[in-house]
């Protein structure tokens, strides 16, 4: 009888111990396929000299050297600086001012809160429609100005090849602030108060007092942060086909925009497989430092 026992308890101890591997090993193997998997060709193809299709031809460096030699992947590639550089600084300083704004309890904190917040709900499709609408001279702003009376007023930006880059920071600026505040806001809200009436009853000014105390404990919420951003700015693609479709010209090219163009609209699957790995080397080398860190720190 108590071998009966004991047999049962070792049964439901083993099940306890394999029940979430059974249950998570069909995600794992979907995600080792499908993702990990395909990383792995697209650097494969990256190699050949594959077209319209995947093919085996091997061409080593070659795609890699032709790449950098095409004026719409350098195009891309400035297009990229300028936008993820003014994105993640216009993104954290706005970001940082709500939370900031917000921390001082002030009135109808939980109104304004989802307010700020509502735009990362959306997808970047609807946002780069919806500015698009806004943006356009005939029927946007520049419109409703002239038909409110202010008939000198122009705000052509999206159609001007020069200025049309900053249109897609404006958006994407005005979707990512508010995720933003919420992170700088809970790391706000997990400052210990009693070090800030500490240095309050020494004198200290509230410039000071952010300067010295408040802004050094955000550093988790300023590196996570930049980490997201960074890797919206790299990847981004629906957004500025949704506003500008890439144009004027291309104005507005991004590499993400450029590797799905040379892979499935020009037909150089090799070209943009490489594309697609220099911005996934980008990604990591972004990515794979702040894990480094945040796993050294823990230990």
């Amino acid at each position: 009888m108590a071998a009966t026992t004991d047999t049962g308890a070792d049964f439901r101890t083993r099940l306890q111990t394999w029940l979430p591997k059974l249950v998570l090993s069909p995600s794992l193997a979907i995600m080792l396929v499908f993702v990990y998997g395909f990383i792995a060709f697209t650097i494969y193809l990256s190699f050949t000299d594959s077209r319209m299709l995947p093919s085996f031809g091997w061409v080593g460096w070659e795609n890699y050297d032709r790449l950098f030699r095409i004026r719409e992947w350098n195009v891309a590639l400035t297009n990229l600086a300028i936008f993820a550089s003014l994105y993640i600084v216009i993104s954290t300083a706005i970001g940082l001012s709500l939370a900031i704004f917000l921390d001082q309890k002030i009135r109808g904190e939980g109104v304004l809160r989802p307010i700020f917040l509502y735009p990362m709900a959306l997808s970047f499709i609807v946002t780069g429609t919806a500015w698009k609408w806004f943006l356009d001279p005939a029927i946007g702003l520049e419109n409703t100005m002239h038909l409110w009376g202010w008939e000198s007023f122009t705000f052509g930006w999206i159609k001007d090849r020069e200025m049309a880059i900053y249109t897609v920071v404006i958006a994407a600026v005005w979707q990512s602030s508010g995720f933003v505040m919420a992170m700088f806001l809970a790391g706000l809200r997990g400052i210990d108060n009693e070090i800030l009436k500490a240095a309050q009853i020494d004198g200290a000014s509230n410039w000071n007092l952010y300067r010295r105390i408040i802004l050094p404990q955000l550093r988790p919420a300023f590196l996570s942060a930049f980490v997201i951003l960074s890797h919206l700015a790299i990847k981004s693609y629906d957004l500025v086909i949704a506003l500008t479709g890439g144009g004027p010209g291309n104005a507005t090219a991004l590499p993400a925009t450029f590797m799905y163009s040379y892979t499935f609209t020009r037909n150089q699957m090799g070209i943009g497989a490489s594309s697609a790995v220099i911005m996934l080397m980008t990604i990591a080398a972004i990515m794979v430092p702040y894990l480094y860190a945040e796993l050294k720190e823990k230990k």
